[in-house]
């Protein structure tokens, strides 16, 4: 792979402390970054997945922005310049510490209201002939959550499920 050759990018890797030592310098040359994540064989294969996953999703939102944005009849260049001024990207640790702390009774915002911005969306994007999919999963999570009683509570709600044990 190109960041191989390059020496760039990131290797995760879990197991043997003392095997990753002796390794972990040739790893650095192939990688450019290389993290130990312990003992545990597959825990280095699960951040894997897991990162992976945000990026798809991540990358996933940003397709389906340029698809609202192309139904709102916004420049997919213009639509790019909302990441100018908003940096998303700091917010993630602040936003997954709010998912974890699972506060559902002070909301920032409200299932309700993000499910009508989401409707908008939706609605937006069907009248131009487009599909939002990802988000129209998560609108129908939004419906479960709104049909038992919780419209009102943070939208983050929408994570209860992956927290409870």
């Amino acid at each position: 792979p190109a960041n191989a050759r390059d020496g760039t990018g990131w290797m995760l890797a879990s197991g043997d402390r003392e095997l990753f030592d002796r390794l972990e310098p040739a790893l650095a040359l192939m990688t450019g970054h290389v993290k130990y994540l312990g003992p545990q064989s597959e825990r280095a294969a699960a951040f894997t997945l897991m990162g992976n996953l945000f990026l798809m999703e991540m990358t996933t939102g940003l397709m389906e922005m340029l698809s609202l944005a192309k139904a709102l009849g916004v420049a997919p260049d213009e639509a790019a310049s909302l990441f100018d001024w908003l940096n998303f990207g700091a917010t993630v640790p602040a936003r997954m510490r709010r998912v974890i702390d699972a506060d559902y009774e002070a909301p920032s915002w409200e299932l309700a209201m993000a499910r009508k911005d989401a409707r908008l969306m939706i609605e937006a994007a069907e009248r131009a002939g487009l599909r939002l999919d990802a988000l129209s999963a998560t609108a129908a999570a939004m419906d479960r959550l709104i049909e038992e009683g919780h419209g009102h509570a943070d939208w983050t709600i929408l994570a209860k499920d992956a927290l409870s044990r």
